[in-house]
């Protein structure tokens, strides 16, 4: 049965999630909240379990790192949906479930048989998700390109990266992942109004769209100014023009802080704090010390000037850690902010104190793994980290026997025939 948590958010609530790669992060986030997610793989398991990282280094679909992040808060079945008996067994878990999210291209679920409209027949309250990189309707709707080319489409790429240089990626691959968000969003949306309604609905999420509202400042720029900011690497643009570029990025003793001039009485305090605290222990321009940073707009702040700011600042940050700044900045209420590395996450005394990191037990490795924790804190209804991701077909039996009601001979035989 499922494992219903009254005292979470999704406790009584069901998921079949059908997504691959692009998708994956929508059933983590429903299942994070309490849902009963049951990712469906096809017979030998999907894909994505060939996605390294992998446990030790040892290429194993039974060991991706990767597979383990985004599919825990999971149970796990194997279905073929290429045939018929896989297609009503689909069928019977669909009229009991809450969710069915999915990620193949545009039109496919229909020619299973599957789509929306047939399901919503056998189960009005579903509510279905779809995630693909432009939607289902419209000219573009086939495209299937790769997480970078996703990226590059969606617009996150073209401010990004030094300009004298092709666009570069956002770190870690993340164009898939903000729109596996999305759809969360929009599915939960969704069982809003089924709460208050009773009627399920369909979810049309495109990966497009969520990174170009996701662009920054990008965006706002162009609705408000029709400007369109170029690529500066290290810096910020806040217009069209060369003259108003101001450098964002800085290198320090062992790394590099985010820091830069900010306009109005939001930015005064940092302004002000970052002049007096260089002026402690180095000559700086006396125009800096006398300025009204209350009333400065940043749009008038010179190129001239930002340069006579920079010499120093550049030498002052160079002189200081990264912590003796991150501190300082606390200390004298300044926006500054460290650039961390993956192992300044793991280290940082906010997530730590937050106990963020939870260890999963793996008992088929013999091991536990560190985990990033819940998103949110809730006081009432607590997410929790509740399971591993499933082995491939781990759960077979729990649900086709258990829930279904199939005999053993039944699921051999559908076994044999490559349909679970």
């Amino acid at each position: 049965m499922p494992e219903n948590q009254p005292d979470s958010l999704l406790g009584p609530f069901r998921v079949l999630d059908l997504t691959d790669e692009k998708g994956y992060l929508c059933g983590r986030i429903l299942g994070d909240l309490g849902a009963d997610v049951i990712k469906i793989e096809p017979p030998g398991g999907d894909p994505g379990r060939k996605t390294g990282p992998f446990y030790k280094d040892i290429p194993d679909v039974e060991k991706s790192l990767y597979w383990f992040a985004y599919n825990l808060n999971k149970r796990g079945i194997t279905l073929n949906l290429q045939t018929n008996d896989g297609r009503e067994l689909f069928k019977k878990l669909a009229s009991r479930a809450d969710f069915v999210i999915e990620s193949f291209p545009p039109g496919n679920i229909a020619e299973l048989g599957l789509d929306y409209e047939t399901l919503s027949k056998l189960n009005p309250r579903i509510i279905m998700t779809s995630i693909s990189l432009c939607g289902q309707k419209g000219p573009r709707r086939q495209y299937q390109p790769s997480d970078i080319v996703a990226s590059a489409f969606g617009g996150s790429m073209y401010p990004t990266g030094d300009p004298d240089r092709a666009p570069v990626h956002i770190s870690f691959p993340q164009a898939y992942l903000q729109g596996a968000e999305e759809a969360a969003i929009g599915t939960l949306i969704a069982h809003y109004h089924r709460q208050r309604t009773g009627e399920g609905q369909y979810v049309d999420a495109s990966i497009q769209e969520s990174l170009a509202w996701n662009a920054m400042n990008m965006p706002h720029f162009w609705e408000f100014n029709k400007v369109i900011l170029k690529r500066v690497g290290v810096h910020r643009s806040w217009s069209s023009t060369s003259a108003q570029r101001h450098r964002v990025i800085w290198p320090c003793k062992d790394g590099y802080v985010s820091f830069t001039i900010y306009g109005g009485k939001t930015g005064a305090p940092t302004n002000r704090g970052i002049v007096e605290w260089m002026a402690g222990e180095m000559e700086v321009p006396g125009w800096l010390k006398t300025m009204d940073w209350d009333s400065l707009s940043i749009g008038t702040f010179t190129e001239k000037q930002f340069d006579e700011f920079a010499e120093p600042a550049a030498a002052f940050f160079l002189s200081h850690t990264v912590e003796e700044l991150h501190q300082g900045a606390l200390s004298r209420d300044m926006m500054l902010y460290p650039v961390f590395t993956i192992a300044d996450i793991v280290k940082d005394e906010q997530l730590e104190a937050r106990d963020f990191w939870q260890e999963i037990p793996h008992p088929e490795l013999d091991d536990s793994l560190v985990y990033p924790g819940p998103f949110v804190k809730l006081s009432e209804t607590p997410l929790q980290l509740k399971r591993r991701a499933p082995l491939i077909g781990e759960h077979n039996l729990e649900i086709y026997e258990g829930e279904l009601g199939l005999s053993r001979v039944e699921i051999n035989l559908l076994k044999q025939s490559g349909v679970i």
